[in-house]
């Protein structure tokens, strides 16, 4: 913003005398707020005030101005990190700087994805490099088979919380280590076992090179499992035995698994990892074959190194990330303990959540100050505060919904027109990406990323009945589509090409869109200007999902499976469950019942419910089920809730367990 400000405007501003006062005003309420002496970490836990707790990941979404994130998995780390500075955690980040970024998704006229990747400016990202006492780039060196591999570290600040991000675009390294960082999952098994490497083992001796001493080591996903060798080989130079240094990491490491799909978990080939690793084992006092089974997992294909078997085996604390979740993945996992039923399998759960600072409307962050009054963002996780929703006029809160669906219209065409201008759309395009939507009619978002497990063309399955839906003159509903397949998931590139052919042919009416190069940006537009958002995945294989969460929090009710967070969010009167809560064997009897159940849903319930208005316009039986889905699900799925649980069941244990 600063570097696009014209100097003659900040020179106008320098004297200013009420710019300057209010410029003060807000740096002493940001220095005040950084000095951290009154969070709530520090006012209930201030005996740990000094203990920091260091957290990886793989991916962190935190704006759309630093695209280092796909989906739901660096959202949560992103959101995560932010509710950790707001409580005042002690927490440091650990991550990639992908310069390249994920993917930007193109839909060209024909529908199959096209990725493309754009080099970040890191002149205009918001982030610093770090810089060694002697003033040159701090750099830390890991050896990758045969050879050393130097990283630079960038710095974001979020909030209080400082993120450090391992770069090997440097000078010293060979092209190919150069490319290590450049992409966020892109490459084959090769490029995934190098990159866990620098992530693990490098993460672990950048913080020790900035003299950060971590009391507990957060492992979000299994990509950065390798640390803990790091942890274990540094405690065994110091003088205890391999099973001594273990014990000891083993009480400060937390490991969160988000993947209820076995093949969705990083396997290595034993070879592989002996190459990688060959003579580790010598530093850590133990032999080849004992390294090796500390990963060692038996695959379909044979035994392999499981990064998730790793960081269980190795971890103190274990935990999914909602109760369903929980349950698969001590089944999933019941063979690394077999000594242990099913109910004393070490993985607990904690439910995910969202940052509700980051993701409300300002529309309706104003009618929570107006009705809830003034302390209910410190207090955003008490279900008390909530119950003030009784408050809200039925016609205002229907009026600020209205608003920000005319925002979400307003968004699409203007998108679609500046790409038009810009020669990036063709006239199909313009068609199929939102332009024809009509503000007036019940509108479905489905955004997410396009897995074929998340089943997104399932309303299809019986498109005429669909059809009547879409194109009824007086009642009609339409549906508007966003997310990206992974550039090697041909599977999913098919559902985006469906879907979109549909969308370009004229006997939908228009009712159907695909915004292509879904990113934080538009994500804020569709889970504000919706009415419902849906969610169709083959149950039990959503983990969580958040995106729904940020829906409920601007009053969009969900329409799901009663899979992930929504097996516990659906009270009956919040928003509607498609199907019921049953794990099917036969795929095809699955897909046909939650169909059908779908179908059934809209016509009986949603649509005549939408359209059902009073003298006054406004749909009352509508807006209630708004009010109950903000009241029910924002304090019990927003972050400040999940951070907290994390802090008090896995993060002090940690910290207690080492004493």
């Amino acid at each position: 913003m600063l570097q696009e400000i014209e100097p003659e405007q900040l020179t106008k501003a320098v004297n200013d005398a009420t710019f300057l006062r209010k410029y003060d005003k807000v740096f002493l309420q940001f220095d005040r707020e950084m000095k951290n002496g009154h969070s709530w970490f520090h006012t209930i836990y201030p005996q740990y005030k000094d203990k920091t707790i260091a957290y990886f990941s793989f991916e962190f979404g935190l704006h759309s101005s630093l695209p280092i994130y796909s989906g739901g998995l660096g959202i949560l780390s992103g959101d995560h990190a932010k509710e950790a500075s707001d409580l005042g955690l002690p927490l440091v980040g650990i991550g990639f700087m992908y310069p390249q970024g994920y993917f930007r998704q193109r839909i060209p006229a024909h529908g199959w994805q096209e990725a493309a990747y754009q080099q970040l400016d890191m002149d205009q990202a918001p982030v610093l490099i770090v810089t060694g006492e002697d003033g040159s780039e701090l750099k830390v060196t890991v050896h990758l088979a045969g050879r050393d591999v130097q990283a630079r570290v960038w710095h974001v600040q979020v909030g209080r919380v400082p993120l450090y991000l391992l770069d090997t675009d440097v000078d010293d390294n060979d092209p190919w280590d150069r490319e290590l960082s450049a992409r966020l999952y892109s490459g084959d098994n090769e490029m995934r076992i190098r990159q866990e490497i620098m992530l693990g083992i490098g993460g672990v001796r950048l913080l020790r090179a900035l003299n950060i001493e971590p009391a507990v080591w957060h492992m979000n996903e299994g990509h950065s499992a390798f640390l803990i060798f790091e942890c274990i080989r540094e405690k065994v130079r110091s003088g205890l035995t391999f099973a001594e240094a273990s014990e000891k990491v083993k009480a400060e490491a937390v490991f969160t698994t988000h993947t209820p799909v076995p093949a969705g978990h990083d396997t290595f080939g034993f070879h592989m990892v002996e190459n990688y690793f060959n003579g580790f084992w010598d530093d850590l006092g133990i032999s080849r074959e004992a390294f090796l089974a500390l990963g060692g997992h038996e695959e379909p294909w044979g035994m392999a190194f499981n990064m998730t078997v790793l960081a269980l085996r190795s971890s103190g604390q274990s935990n999914g990330v909602s109760k369903l979740h929980g349950e698969v993945s001590r089944k999933m996992w019941q063979e690394v303990w077999p000594l242990k039923s099913l109910e004393e399998v070490p993985i607990s759960s904690i439910t995910n959540g969202v940052h509700i600072p980051t993701w409300v409307a300002g529309e309706m962050h104003n009618i929570y100050d107006k009705y809830l009054g003034p302390d209910w963002r410190e207090q955003r996780d008490d279900p008390a505060i909530w119950q003030r929703l009784e408050d809200v006029p039925d016609a205002e809160l229907w009026h600020v919904h209205q608003l920000l669906k005319r925002k979400l219209m307003s968004f699409l065409r203007e998108r679609t027109r500046r790409r038009w201008i810009d020669g990036r759309n063709d006239p199909t395009q313009v068609l199929t990406s939102g332009t024809l939507l009509d503000p007036e009619a019940l509108t479905i978002g489905f955004a997410r990323r396009f897995a074929t497990y998340k089943r997104a063309t399932l309303i299809f399955r019986d498109l005429e009945r669909l059809r009547a839906m879409l194109l009824d003159i007086h009642r009609p509903l339409q549906v508007v589509f966003a997310g990206k397949a992974h550039p090697a998931d041909d599977p999913g590139k098919s559902l985006i090409q469906h879907i979109y052919n549909l969308a370009k042919h004229n006997n939908m009416g228009g009712r159907i869109a695909f915004v292509e190069d879904y990113d934080m940006h538009m994500a804020r537009y569709l889970t504000q200007g919706v009415d419902v958002w849906l969610n169709t995945p083959r149950r039990p294989r959503e983990a969580s999902g958040t995106s729904g969460m940020k829906a409920v929090i601007n009053g969009i009710p969900n329409l799901s499976i009663l899979d992930g967070w929504w097996a516990e969010g659906y009270n009956g009167a919040n928003g509607w469950a498609i199907g019921s809560e049953v794990d099917y064997q036969d795929e095809q009897r699955q897909d046909e019942e939650d169909a059908n159940s779908f179908y059934q849903l809209l016509e009986d319930e949603i649509i005549p419910l939408f359209y059902n208005r009073d003298r006054d316009k406004v749909p009352r039986g509508w807006v209630e089920i708004m009010r109950e889905t903000i009241r029910s699900n924002t304090p019990q799925f927003s972050m400040r809730r999940m951070v907290k649980q994390y802090t008090t069941d896995l993060y002090i244990n940690a910290i207690n367990n080492q004493e």
